[in-house]
């Protein structure tokens, strides 16, 4: 049975997601701020869990109602038949975004939601799951705005966000969805050299990597909400990352991670190690002056701190002069990417950007600023 499904993303990467839906073989009904809109089986809304590197969360429509209230609700909420979706056994979480005038706090529409739920399995097989905040186990998600209300199972469970590889996170790292919408935003899939100076944990090497190698971002991930309902099927999930998995696909150039801070380096290769794309990451520690920077042209993208979760403004000035001095000095015949959550601090860099991408990472709005080296 196929129905609607909505995959989100943050604001900046809805073409790209558009794209990733479309290359999966499912239409694209809509496409917005949000996310993008498709129809399928619940097997696609699987196979959209393995291969979005864009998406956030891929919801899998259950219901459409008019609710005025809570207690419409629950009444609505307690028409679907949860006992053929949720084992009995088993452990539900419910989450929301809601506007609805009646409600003040989405805690008590969540309450509700999933107290309509328990009663409907428990009345229906004796028995009851549990339930609680965290997204270990099946997730129902509540879109309602005014009268219209949506109730999805989250197929994703935890974010997509959550490959599974980032073992060592460091301090403020970059979101893995964001991070392979930034380079999948620079163009780059595997052609040419991919330079990482002042990687971190190296979460833009290692989503290039799995670019480049064709590989899908949810290979190495464990668990989805998918798994803890009973509409799974885990021979057609193992046909899917069967049919998924790549021939070892060849790279025409390098991919180089770069950082000062030996420990850093560490944590990107361990990480590197649980992704399985080590071997194709050339890691240094070493100054940004000192990455190395192939003969061959390619990309870099360069991912600093801006002032806002780590450092302070004033003292990263000399930071990003030291990039801009980079960028003009090792690496004529690259396209340059600067990826900052401030715009001042952008300016020290010394080069006029060619254009600019308005990204959010998390509530604050970053821009990738792209430079022609010459």
């Amino acid at each position: 049975m196929k129905t609607q499904i909505m995959v989100t993303t943050a604001r900046g990467l809805e073409n790209t997601l558009r794209g990733e839906v479309a290359s999966l073989g499912l239409p694209v009904l809509w496409a917005g701020s949000s996310g993008v809109k498709t129809e399928g089986t619940f097997v696609d809304a699987m196979r959209l869990n393995l291969h979005c590197r864009t998406g956030h969360r891929v919801l899998f429509l259950i219901k459409s109602a008019v609710c005025m209230n809570a207690d419409d609700l629950y009444r609505e909420v307690f028409t679907v038949p949860w006992e053929s979706l949720i084992p009995a056994d088993g452990y539900v979480s419910v989450s929301s975004h809601i506007a609805n005038e009646t409600i003040r706090d989405n805690r008590y529409a969540n309450l509700r939601c999933k107290d309509a739920i328990v009663d409907r399995i428990k009345e229906k097989k004796g028995k009851r799951p549990d339930a609680g905040p965290e997204q270990t186990g099946t997730v129902v998600n509540i879109y309602w705005r005014g009268e219209e209300c949506e109730i999805y199972l989250d197929t994703s469970g935890e974010p997509l966000s959550k490959r599974g590889y980032r073992k060592m996170p460091l301090d403020a790292p970059m979101q893995e969805t964001l991070a392979a919408g930034v380079i999948l935003t620079a163009g780059w899939s595997g052609a040419g050299n991919f330079i990482n100076p002042m990687c971190g944990s190296g979460t833009l090497a290692i989503e290039a990597a799995l670019i480049a190698l064709r590989r899908p971002p949810g290979l190495v991930r464990p668990s989805f909400g998918f798994m803890h309902t009973l509409l799974y099927d885990k021979k057609a999930w193992e046909q899917i990352r069967a049919e998924a998995i790549p021939a070892n696909a060849e790279l025409t150039g390098k991919i180089i991670a770069g950082d000062h801070n030996p420990a850093a380096i560490d944590a990107a290769r361990r990480n590197a190690e649980t992704a399985g794309v080590a071997h194709r990451i050339e890691f240094s520690v070493c100054d940004i002056a000192e990455t190395p920077v192939p003969e061959g042209g390619g990309t870099v993208v360069v991912n600093p701190e801006y002032g806002i979760r780590l450092g302070d403004e004033a003292a990263l000035v000399g930071t990003y002069r030291k990039i801009g001095d980079f960028f003009k000095k090792r690496c004529k015949g690259y396209e340059g990417y600067l990826f900052t959550g401030s715009p001042k601090l952008a300016g020290q860099v010394g080069l006029k950007s060619k254009r600019r991408i308005t990204f959010m990472s998390g509530s604050l709005e970053c821009r990738l600023y792209q430079y022609d080296l010459y």
